[in-house]
């Protein structure tokens, strides 16, 4: 099990790179996360939803998603707490002091995903949530010790180096626990490591005689992690906006903003610039394209964009030519209305639109799904993704859909001057042809980029990174 220090240590990101260096040792490696919180999700084959991070480890381990990998899912929806996922549905929305209570119901579906898994790997790769030492949530907790506990799993602690104070990180990991729980670790990984590596050889000493555990591995900071998928949007907020050269293509960093990597592959075209316009920055005057992402609150997050008065500039935009694309709650921003009776996502209640498409939305307790591909009447080109949506949209503007399924049904919408539309899949623009076309329309330079081969390619890397840094060997040894 690989436990971390604290929250954005690098968990994910190692738990990746070691699947798919057990793997290339011919080595079936499976991923597994027992709780997870992120509005960041991949819809899997067996009809149900896991975190992005446990899908993209998935990938490395070269397996196919499926639920038992993040067998409890919460996604934060604001002041209603968090939607609650239990084995890929939704079975409820808690708030945070509310879900404590719950957790001693959800380690028996934890564990029989966990066995699931272990029945089919030589080795399951086990990532923790948050801080180790969180000693304040250890009680009923599925998600750290509690786990390791449960399964027996020898724990390997992640401390980061780059944020600073690692020695002290991890000595106070070991502090703060109980003698139970400290005997669990029996090694530490020193993460995103800058500089001359001799120059920490007495940090690591220093930490191996104070803790009594074993020193696994000196990561240097892979810089390639960008080009992943994240889990968090916490990263985006502290990105810095790129002043080169390139297609502007902007997007409103909603506060609730989810599935968030549906613009990796936008982000990772050498002739665009996708801009993330946090609270009170204005539209780029440059602006070609305003995308809006998907929400995990629609009505909320609508506020927060006429809050910060992207509205104002959106509308300008499409005055002056520009493109809007709206993605899931993106697309349901750009009707004329949207509708939670039954209060899905917060408070019941009904919010206008940006009316830039004849359209308009009903969210339902139901959600949908579902892998989706087809042809893309808007781009001319065919797309693959894939549907997580609550709400049912129609309107005059869906009778130019954006999308034309395999299974004979229809996505989204085109405003009628061509100008404005919106999709409820999410994905697509990791298609090539497809993100090529839309580049064509928008006056980009033709791309050589591949975009899975781009991931695959840097997985490989990752994969090589740690096995030169991490002692794989140790970690197989200390598996039980």
């Amino acid at each position: 099990m690989i436990q971390g220090t604290g929250s954005d240590v690098g968990k994910s990101l190692l738990v990746a790179g070691l699947a798919r260096a057990f793997a290339n040792r011919g080595v079936r490696v499976a991923p597994f996360k027992p709780q997870n919180m992120s509005n960041n999700a991949a819809v899997t084959v067996d009809g149900g939803e896991i975190g992005r991070a446990q899908a993209l480890q998935a990938w490395a381990a070269r397996l196919t998603p499926r639920i038992d990998m993040n067998p409890v899912l919460l996604k934060p929806q604001g002041a209603s707490g968090a939607q609650i996922i239990v084995q890929g549905r939704v079975v409820g929305q808690a708030k945070a002091r509310d879900y404590q209570d719950l957790k001693p119901r959800l380690m028996q579906p934890v564990l029989e995903s966990y066995a699931r898994l272990k029945a089919e790997a030589d080795i399951v790769l086990v990532e923790g949530a948050g801080s180790a030492a969180e000693v304040n949530l250890r009680r009923n907790d599925i998600a750290n010790m509690g786990f390791a506990r449960a399964i027996d799993a020898p724990v390997a602690l992640v401390g980061d180096i780059d944020r600073g104070g690692v020695i002290a990180q991890l000595i106070g990991c070991k502090a703060a626990l109980d003698d139970d729980d400290a005997a669990m670790i029996e090694g530490f990984i020193v993460n995103k490591f800058r500089g001359d590596a001799a120059l920490f050889d007495d940090g690591l000493r220093f930490v191996e005689e104070w803790t009594g555990w074993r020193s696994l591995g000196l990561v240097p900071f892979f810089d390639a992690a960008s080009r992943l998928p994240a889990e968090d949007a916490f990263g985006l907020r502290k990105q810095s906006h790129d002043r080169g050269d390139g297609v502007v293509v902007a997007v409103p960093l909603l506060p609730h903003i989810a599935n968030f990597d549906d613009l990796d592959p936008l982000k990772a075209e050498p002739g665009v610039r996708v801009i993330f316009l946090k609270d009170g920055e204005p539209l780029p005057p440059e602006t070609q394209l305003v995308v809006l992402p998907g929400s995990k609150a629609t009505i909320a997050d609508l506020a927060a964009l006429r809050g910060n008065g992207w509205d104002i500039d959106i509308l300008a935009h499409v005055r002056r030519g520009g493109r809007v694309f709206g993605v899931c709650g993106g697309y349901q921003m750009l009707g004329r209305v949207i509708r939670d009776p039954l209060g899905v996502e917060g408070a019941a209640g009904v919010a206008p639109g940006l009316a830039l498409l004849d359209i308009e939305t009903e969210l339902t307790g139901e959600k949908t799904l579902t892998p989706v591909s087809g042809h893309a009447p808007i781009f001319d080109a065919p797309f693959c993704g894939y549907e997580m949506h609550v709400g049912e949209t129609c309107g005059r503007d869906c009778e130019r859909p954006a999308l034309q399924l395999a299974d004979g049904r229809i996505d989204g919408a085109i405003s009628r001057d061509g100008l404005v539309a919106g999709v409820y899949a999410h994905g697509i623009f990791a298609d090539d042809s497809l993100r090529a076309s839309l580049l064509r329309v928008l006056g980009a330079p033709p791309s050589p980029l591949r975009y899975e081969e781009t991931i695959e390619e840097t997985l490989d890397s990752l994969a090589a990174h740690c096995a030169r840094h991490i002692d794989l060997d140790a970690l197989w040894d200390m598996a039980r």
